[in-house]
Parts: C-alpha cells; sequence; structure tokens
C-alpha cells in the first residue's frame, strides 16, 4: 500500500500519518524529498507510533504546480533508508488561478478538439486539394471517428475514476439476507 498519495493539491493543508514498525519514533526520523517542477523538502515529526508529514495551506501555496519524483525516507542519525519512491503531480490551486485556467484533462480538451474537427468537416467534402504546388490532405473522418470513440472511451473511465466508480463498468450485485 503506497504511503504517498499520487495528487497533491497546492493550496491546500498537507497532512500524511502512518506507522513504520521497523523505524519507530522518536528514533526514526522522516523526510519526504519532492523533485521536478519545484524542490520541497518535509521533515517528519513522530509520536511513539506515528510519522507525521504535514504542512500548512499556506506554505502548499506556493508549490509550483507540475510532476514530480518522491523519496520517502528515515534515517535514525547514522543509517538512511528509502521506504517508499515514486511520482505525483502537485496540482495548481484553484484560489490563486486566473479567468484563463482549463482544469480539464488531457483527454478531455482532445475530445473537444476531434469533436470540433468533425463539426467543421461536416460540411466539406473534399479529403484534399492543391493549390500553387502545395497539396493539403485531412485526416479521413472514418479515422476522427475512431478517435473520437477512443477518447470517449478514455474520458468515461476518467469521470467514473473521479466519481469513485468500477472503471471496468462491472455492475457488482450484493444480496443481504439472513442464513447462508
Amino acid at each position: 500500500m503506497a504511503l504517498i498519495p499520487n495528487k497533491i493539491t497546492a493550496g491546500l493543508t498537507l497532512s500524511l500519518a502512518f506507522g513504520l514498525a521497523n523505524y519507530p519514533g522518536p528514533q526514526w526520523s522522516s523526510l519526504l524529498l519532492l523533485r521536478g517542477a519545484g524542490h520541497i523538502d518535509l521533515e517528519g515529526l513522530t509520536d511513539d507510533k506515528l510519522h507525521i508529514i504535514s504542512d500548512s495551506a499556506a506554505n502548499t501555496s506556493s508549490w509550483v504546480p507540475g510532476n514530480y519524483f518522491y523519496s520517502l525516507r528515515v534515517t535514525d542519525g547514522t543509517d538512511t533508508h528509502e521506504i517508499e519512491s515514486g511520482s505525483l503531480e502537485v496540482r495548481p490551486d484553484l484560489a490563486q488561478a486566473d479567468a484563463s485556467f482549463d482544469g480539464r484533462a488531457h483527454a478531455e480538451k482532445v475530445l473537444q478538439s476531434i469533436e470540433a474537427v468533425i463539426e467543421g468537416r461536416a460540411t466539406r467534402d473534399q479529403d484534399s486539394y492543391r493549390i500553387n504546388n502545395r497539396e493539403l490532405r485531412r485526416t479521413p473522418i472514418s479515422q476522427l471517428l475512431k478517435l473520437r470513440d477512443l477518447y470517449r472511451h478514455e474520458v468515461a473511465q476518467l469521470k467514473a475514476r473521479r466519481r469513485g466508480k468500477d472503471t471496468l463498468g462491472r455492475t457488482i450485485l450484493v444480496r443481504f439476507g439472513h442464513g447462508v
């Protein structure tokens, strides 16, 4: 089970607490290093059972949004061990976003663009034409429709994940009752 989430939002309080039986506090301290769009080091606090890594909303609001690699480490002052590593995304702080902010996912933006091309092509009957030795070829409608279907599926899965639904489209039936 991952200790570090794959997404953190700038401008919100970060609070992570986890137990590490092999590295109990206060003998061991924790450190979360983030490298990517910015450079962030978060020192953890410990109590008898938990390592706690936190940062205030005021501090996270200055984090640069983007993709980061992380390393979660523990140290006793002599030995240092990496507990977990991976990548995560720091999302922008919506409180600081201007009117041009577009929070849609890549797939949502591409789907809208494909649909706009299909709509624009509905009134054109030529797939290619030549003017003064320059030729323009358009993507065939059949390929645009396949791309649209691909991105519609990806957007549907994205929306399902956002709602916490099963992304495989399975229905799970449960029966509650007495006896077996």
